[in-house]
């Protein structure tokens, strides 16, 4: 089916974009953090923590390197698969917002650098996986994290190439800089966990405020 949209890909950030998912996240983060002493880690600006790939936080917030920061992300792995990941819930309206977004027979995916095992276990969670063509993420050994690597990829698992119209949908500036690096159309959401500012310095210059308003760009 030829895309009816004006574009022939769309790939979504999941944090922040899909799913409000501060709270497990941030219940994970304290978890491991008082399992493994980290006493420089203040969880009340979840800014700093969603959006950026699980090691460089832990590198840059618990000042940790190496095998002892690869050690932080097993910990908190283990308490966001048991339980961190069961309190996302869905934007309002986003479910049919994808849903009128894929109907135009534009290839739809997420593009998270969230490990991906858990990316398509939250969609199931979320009751959105009929909304996707393909969930994509990042590895279990913390490879391909950055949206760099991971906007490739799902356009790969797409079966399609760059020369496709492409568009990447996200609320942080690491969603924006995936996007500029890769040379592919950008639509912030105002209604996450970056903010506007980050993601104007990345070139972004198209912004919505609901999910409602995402299809005034995106169709």
């Amino acid at each position: 089916m030829k895309s009816l949209s004006k574009y022939d890909i769309i790939l979504f950030d999941l944090d922040g974009t899909i799913s409000e998912s501060a709270t497990g996240i941030r219940y994970s983060l304290e978890k491991t953090i008082e399992q493994i002493g980290c006493d420089t880690f203040d969880t009340s600006n979840y800014k700093l923590y969603i959006g950026p790939p699980l090691l460089d936080t832990f590198t840059n917030l618990c000042h940790l390197s190496g095998k002892p920061a690869e050690d932080a992300v097993e910990v908190y792995r283990h308490y966001y698969d048991t339980e961190g990941k069961l309190m996302n819930k869905p934007y309002k309206g986003i479910k049919e917002t994808l849903m009128e977004i894929k109907s135009t027979g534009v290839k739809v995916a997420v593009a998270t650098s969230k490990y991906e095992k858990f990316a398509e276990e939250i969609v199931e969670n979320l009751g959105l996986t009929e909304c996707f063509d393909a969930v994509c993420g990042s590895l279990a050994d913390g490879s391909r994290k950055d949206k760099k690597d991971i906007i490739p990829y799902a356009v790969n698992r797409l079966g399609k190439d760059f020369n496709s119209k492409i568009a990447m949908v996200g609320d942080t500036y690491f969603d924006a800089k995936g996007a500029r690096l890769c040379n592919v159309d950008f639509v912030g959401v105002l209604y996450g966990y970056g903010d506007k500012e980050s993601m104007e310095n990345e070139g972004a210059t198209v912004f919505a405020t609901s999910s409602e308003d995402l299809k005034n760009y995106l169709l």
